[in-house]
């Protein structure tokens, strides 16, 4: 058999869209929320945008990042200069991406804020004055609460549909799917207005594992022909 350099089809190049569960995270076990099934033809972002289990952020920029960072002990014994075992005492995963819409939606995800803080198209005469009577003023409103003591902390599930390996061609397209079950937005978020640049939401979620163990899951999806 000759020998073959490799394959440019094994090369995966673009971003991947991004959706954030409406009410909470992916329950593996119980399948709560039931994510939509796949269709024949279809790519799975598509069918999750007809669904009401997800919402999609919109644009990212610089992408999504899996970063895992797991942590290992040593045994160092007198005959080697090194250690002769290591064994595994801990793991981190964690989700990075950069909002680049600026909505309130996506500023309460990256704040890890509760969905009982976000509300829309309420009547409102000034920023603190609600009008209950049949006014034309409205605004959509996200409290900036700083919880309580004891409060749990908000999970979330992500779902990113993004390019796989593979080619173009009809009935063989691949698709990436990454799936994560529990999510918290764990670390400071600025939001700026500026003159010479866009208002973005860094966001870097934690991933905890679910009660059999797993994060989560990445699928490379073949999308048949319909």
């Amino acid at each position: 058999m000759s020998y073959t350099r490799g394959n440019s089809k094994q090369i995966i190049v673009g971003a991947a869209a991004l959706f954030i569960s409406k009410a909470a995270e992916f329950d593996y076990l119980n399948v709560n929320p039931v994510l939509p099934t796949f269709v024949a033809g279809t790519s799975y972002k598509d069918t999750l945008e007809g669904g009401n289990v997800v919402r999609n952020v919109g644009y990212t920029t610089n992408g999504i990042e899996l970063d895992f960072a797991p942590n290992f002990g040593e045994v160092e014994v007198d005959q080697l200069l090194d250690s002769a075992k290591l064994y595994k005492t801990g793991m981190k995963v964690s989700l990075k991406t950069s909002f680049a819409e600026a909505t309130l939606d996506n500023l309460m995800v990256a704040i890890a804020g509760k969905y009982s803080d976000r509300t829309e198209n309420v009547k409102m005469d000034s920023p603190l004055v609600v009008n209950n009577a049949s006014g034309v003023n409205y605004a959509d409103i996200l409290e900036l609460s700083s919880g309580s003591i004891g409060d749990c902390p908000v999970e979330r599930g992500i779902i990113a549909v993004g390019p796989g390996t593979g080619d173009c061609a009809v009935g063989s397209s691949i698709e990436r799917i990454y799936v994560a079950y529990r999510a918290l937005s764990i670390e400071n978020v600025t939001v700026n207005a500026k003159r010479d640049a866009a208002s973005t939401f860094d966001v870097n979620f934690r991933l905890l594992p679910a009660a059999n163990g797993s994060y989560g899951r990445i699928l490379d999806r073949i999308v048949p022909t319909s």
